[in-house]
């Protein structure tokens, strides 16, 4: 199987009304895990990558990963880089065969961001890769990125239809209320500005910080038009607690590989459970 351009997978995922899960995968053993979950629940999958896994295992390393993880696999997957702004790094992952990408200029005014975005569609049009924008401030901590709960603030409804419409950005990825990283209190999903985007743009949206949400408000949010659900926190989560849970089990018990395969197993269980709960599973197949 090869890597699939994200966008077609998130038209027909809000065409359909269901949502497709973004893991943050950090290594191989992630990686597959995700993969044979997406196989064992017939599932679309995006796996995601952030710019310091990247720069720690290399673009080619990464991407071989993938492909290895994917060589077998039968159903639709696509390989996303999330949060950057290094315009370098994007070209590189374009080049090497990443097919979707954040151009993360939230933090920018608007005209800037929107010329920006357009720079990296420009880059990724002509291989067909898809490109998801950013508008607002979406709080908490994901990779080296750290917007205080302060600082936070929703996406106007109005500048996501410019951004998406004069940039050309394929996917829009909104801040709505969430947060990455483990929530400290319960959200507050700004509902009145989700609609509003929902009414206004075609495009399917992109829920970051979906960790730690319940389930109605995923399936609320994926039947406004969110197709896309971003999980981070948990995978890294499932992925410790996985070696923990093991080397507890059997302390005397020195074997990394049965190690690695606890720790495979706890993320395959939460990529299946989140595949359920977005209606992605039986999609394919």
């Amino acid at each position: 199987m090869t890597l699939t351009a994200m966008a077609p997978m998130l038209i027909e995922a809000k065409k359909e009304g269901y949502g497709i899960g973004a893991f943050n995968c950090i290594n191989y053993t992630t990686i597959e895990a995700v993969v044979i979950a997406a196989r064992e629940e017939r599932s679309p999958l995006i796996i995601q990558t952030s710019p310091s896994t990247v720069k720690q295992l290399g673009h080619r390393a990464l991407y071989n990963m993938v492909t290895s993880a994917i060589e077998d696999h039968p159903y639709p997957a696509a390989l996303h880089l999330d949060h950057c702004h290094d315009l370098e790094m994007i070209r590189k992952c374009i080049d090497m065969g990443w097919t979707s990408i954040l151009i993360d200029a939230s933090h920018l005014p608007l005209e800037e961001n929107i010329a920006i975005t357009r720079e990296v569609v420009q880059m990724a049009r002509p291989k067909g890769v898809t490109v998801e924008g950013e508008l607002g401030a979406i709080g908490g901590v994901e990779d080296d990125l750290v917007v205080d709960e302060k600082d936070a603030y929703v996406a106007v409804p109005a500048h996501a239809k410019r951004l998406l419409e004069e940039s050309g950005a394929d996917v829009l990825a909104p801040a709505i209320g969430t947060a990455h990283g483990n929530y400290k209190k319960e959200p507050k999903i700004a509902w009145d500005a989700v609609e509003e985007i929902q009414q206004i743009i075609p495009q399917p949206f992109v829920i970051h910080g979906g960790t730690g949400l319940d389930d109605e408000t995923f399936r609320r949010l994926i039947q406004m038009g969110g197709a896309k659900i971003n999980i981070s926190t948990d995978l890294k989560y499932a992925y410790i607690d996985g070696f923990v849970n093991h080397y507890n089990a059997h302390p005397e018990e020195y074997n990394p590989l049965k190690v690695i395969g606890a720790a495979r197993d706890k993320v395959t269980a939460m990529a299946r459970r989140y595949m359920k709960l977005f209606g992605s599973a039986g999609r394919c197949g």
